[in-house]
């Protein structure tokens, strides 16, 4: 029998150590090559070691939450049985005996909806995009017979039939409001099959018209208030949540039952164990303080933050943007034929905007090397490449995944890959790779609901982006104070490559992009 020890690898670029977060064999299990064997913390991702050895599983030489150096042995494994030349036949692993750890990964799904609200937001993903889905509302008897009467009537028949549907468009839901508008064209004189509520027919046009100008009144009150439908604002109420606190992502920008159940989600977490969480005045204070050990991604974070912090000069400014126009392009993107399926959000055209400001911008896509000719010279290197990072808020602490030459992407395919970086940030399978070499990096402040903030640069870059939240507020255009979607955008930039000039017309062009996405047309 011939035992194999199995030492930890270095599984990204120079890292020295690692924790074993959770053992996914025990002694005695028979394990196959490329099986996996544990899951290992290093300082950039979650990353899940297999066997490069058939056999079986003789011990376990480090326990779960140990931080090792690379290189130690961590797993013994036999090759064979003793006076039995004939090698081990790999099997089927067992189920893992040990529980998944809290951080890294999330509760497995139940079902296939991916449009469900996650129990917290993630920094990076912007507002969830697909239409709120309802269920069809039943219609009473001979409607159909009623509709055809009103439409044959002697007079106003278009107009009759024109305002009924407007009152049955108003009621609809949102994703079939544009369907019923389709209708309101005039048409012909001519019998219609389209259902309508039953009653007595000489009273449907007077119905209809109050009708009418009750929806009138209604959107007149649209620039005081928050838009949402009546069940939606009967929920909130019963939750307790103010309409005006939540980030709005229907199809025509209001907030829906969806985004109160995000809101929620998030609101619970962040009040989860709130009662129990103070200690018993009776104990000394020095009893009442918690410990938590600093490793994995917060001690990279924290060194990384320092660097930044205290070797590149910060400069931050900001520019309030009218991003109505974007919320309409959103808004046409969900409902495009080519987008079906995919989750579309502001932060999409923030994307592409970066991108096209960077072009006319290229001392902001740089890097400042120090001693670069190891006699003290520095250098600046402008990177002809978009390695545009994302900032994500995980179970594990804070990442920066990055898109590997988003400059070459169409619309669709950025909007593919934001996706993809988002779930596999929120699953805490992003890879070391996958962070390394960005270029310029956007930090989604907006979807926790926050205006805006002076983000600290990303290391090896020397500009990041902080979207602000997008919310309704009183705009002046043409001399008119008129309600719009306003956002703030916040942005550092590192003093020693980007002057005040340069950060200040970078910040327009991204701005510019936001307030009139037609310009990525040129």
């Amino acid at each position: 029998m011939t035992v194999k020890k199995f030492n930890l690898p270095d599984v990204g670029e120079g890292l020295t150590e690692a924790e074993v977060v959770a053992w996914k064999v025990k002694p005695g299990d028979v394990v196959a090559i490329n099986d996996v064997l544990c899951e290992i913390e290093t300082a950039k991702s979650l990353v899940e070691l297999p066997s490069p050895f058939a056999g079986t599983v003789t011990e376990l030489l480090v326990e779960e939450g140990i931080t090792v150096e690379v290189g130690t042995a961590i797993i013994a494994v036999s090759e064979g049985q003793e006076g039995d030349p004939t090698p081990v036949t790999p099997a089927a692993p067992e189920a893992p005996a040990v529980e998944m750890p809290l951080y890294g990964k999330l509760p497995a799904d139940d079902d296939t909806d991916d449009n469900r609200p996650a129990g917290g937001p993630l920094v990076g993903s912007g507002p969830k995009a697909d239409a709120v889905k309802r269920r069809a509302r039943k219609r009473p008897a001979g409607a159909a017979v009623e509709a055809f009467t009103v439409a044959e009537s002697a007079e106003g028949t278009v107009q009759d039939h024109q305002a009924v549907v407007e009152a049955k468009a108003a009621e609809s839901p949102v994703s079939h409001r544009t369907a019923a508008s389709a209708v309101v064209a005039p048409v012909p004189p001519a019998p219609v099959t389209q259902a309508q509520p039953a009653g007595p027919v000489a009273q449907a046009p007077q119905s209809a018209a109050s009708r009418g100008a009750a929806i009138s009144g209604t959107i007149s009150g649209l620039v005081n208030k928050v838009l949402a439908k009546p069940p939606v604002r009967k929920f909130a109420r019963d939750l307790g949540i103010d309409l005006a606190d939540v980030v709005a992502t229907g199809e025509r920008g209001e907030v829906t039952r969806e985004d109160l159940v995000s809101y929620q989600a998030q609101r619970d977490a962040e009040h989860d164990q709130a009662d129990s969480f103070w200690g018993a005045s009776k104990k000394p204070q020095d009893q009442r303080v918690e410990r938590m050990p600093v490793k994995g991604v917060r001690k990279a974070t924290a060194k990384a933050m320092v660097e930044s912090a205290f070797s590149a000069p910060h400069v931050s400014i900001f520019v309030d943007v009218d991003a109505s126009r974007t919320m309409e392009f959103v808004k046409r993107l969900k409902v495009s034929r080519d987008f079906e399926g995919i989750k579309v959000s502001p932060l999409l055209i923030l994307a592409k905007a970066v991108i096209w400001a960077a072009a006319r911008n290229p001392s902001v896509n740089a890097t400042w090397v120090e001693n670069a000719d190891g006699k003290g010279g520095a250098e600046i290197l402008v990177k002809h490449y978009m390695n545009l990072g994302i900032a994500a808020a995980t179970p594990r602490g804070l990442m920066v995944p990055n898109i590997k030459d988003a400059q070459d992407l169409s619309l669709k395919e950025l909007a593919l890959a934001l996706n993809e970086l988002a779930t596999k940030a929120r699953a805490g399978k992003t890879q070391p790779a996958e962070m390394q070499g960005g270029s310029l990096t956007i930090t989604n402040i907006g979807a926790l609901g926050i205006d805006t903030g002076t983000p600290i640069i990303n290391p090896g870059e020397v500009a990041i982006i902080a979207f602000g939240t997008i919310k309704q507020k009183p705009w002046v255009l043409d001399g008119e104070v008129i309600p719009r979607w306003i956002t703030t955008l916040g942005g550092s930039f590192d003093h020693r490559v980007v002057d005040g000039d340069l950060s200040a017309r970078f910040m327009a062009d991204v701005a510019s992009i936001l307030e009139e996405p037609a310009l990525l047309l040129d």
